[in-house]
């Protein structure tokens, strides 16, 4: 076991070391170790993340190699709004920036599920999991979930727009509820939310005989100073699978990438890259600024994670609370 270290003393080289001794057969690497899975055809894949660009930049070009074959089905599920504090304000542009976002996720699934194929016409409907009504958009292959809770800060803290409200806070037990930003739903506890995660995993799975569930490192020596939301997300995915043998939990370094030198091959770059491309673009198309330097020098081309494979399979489908 390695100590832990002081956040502030996590530099490159000893990021590096705890990566290559901590994870000693574990796997932290480029992607092909989970894209080129024939052997799973009944692998559903499950990204979770905090905000819609999340999964863009940490967690590709492996949701990009899963759509494209590597599963049957991939399902994006978007906890927060990424409001950045504005609620469901449009900041002086034509509309609100959270659904700018949410543009930008869209278009990057579709832009994978369109690859090599002619576009075609998506489904788009609130649902309702565990008595909350949650906006679901399907595509080929891929499923997209928006839950719309309020981006809780970089700390957890919150924004004054939004009440203060966090997923770090619902967590704690310093919110008793988390309301959606547009009023779709209104979660009553942590435990509330979880079972919600969970009503979507089992509705999305099906009778798939794999779950993987892909979600922020949750180890702080490995992913030190990351986003809260990022974590709580992360919290929450994995406790909405407590329950079942058959998930294989992919853990991806986040913030702490951009400390770690590049590790993907030409392809797999242009993979990243072009859909953080498309994402931004969906984002300009609904009137709001994008940053590309920043993100393009600072993660992509970067691909961290380990993978924790699952104990057992799963041979029946467990029964969804959707109504």
């Amino acid at each position: 076991m390695v100590a832990a270290m002081p956040e502030n003393l996590l530099t490159l080289p000893r990021i590096c070391l705890l990566l290559a001794t901590f994870l000693a057969g574990a796997i932290v690497a480029a992607v092909p170790t989970l894209a080129d899975e024939a052997k799973w055809p009944n692998k559903v894949s499950f990204y979770f993340a905090a905000h819609e660009d999340d999964w863009q930049l940490f967690m590709n070009p492996s949701a990009f190699q899963d759509v494209i074959g590597g599963a049957a089905k991939t399902v994006f599920v978007h906890v927060t709004a990424g409001d950045a504090g504005l609620g469901t304000g449009l900041a002086g542009r034509k509309h609100p920036f959270y659904l700018a976002r949410e543009n930008g996720a869209e278009a990057a699934i579709r832009f994978m599920a369109d690859a090599d194929a002619t576009p075609g016409e998506p489904v788009a409907a609130p649902m309702m999991f565990n008595g909350h009504s949650v906006y679901r958009i399907s595509y080929r292959n891929t499923v997209g979930y928006f839950l719309r809770v309020p981006d809780g800060n970089a700390s957890g803290a919150g924004y004054p727009a939004t009440g203060f409200q966090s997923l770090k806070r619902l967590a704690s037990g310093e919110n008793d509820i988390l309301r959606a930003i547009d009023g779709s739903a209104t979660y009553y506890g942590w435990d509330d939310l979880v079972a919600t995660l969970r009503a979507i995993i089992v509705y999305e799975r099906g009778r798939a005989g794999l779950i993987q569930v892909n979600v922020a490192e949750t180890d702080k020596r490995i992913n030190p100073e990351d986003h809260a939301d990022h974590l709580m997300t992360a919290k929450a995915a994995l406790e909405a699978v407590s329950n079942f043998s058959c998930v294989r939990k992919v853990y991806y370094v986040d913030y702490a990438s951009s400390r770690l030198p590049q590790n993907l091959n030409a392809q797999q770059r242009d993979m990243e890259s072009s859909v953080f491309a498309v994402t931004l673009a969906g984002i300009q198309a609904l009137d709001h600024k994008t940053t590309w330097d920043h993100y393009d020098r600072s993660f992509v081309g970067r691909n961290y994670f380990r993978v924790q494979e699952p104990v057992g399979r799963c041979d029946a489908p467990v029964v969804a609370a959707v109504h």
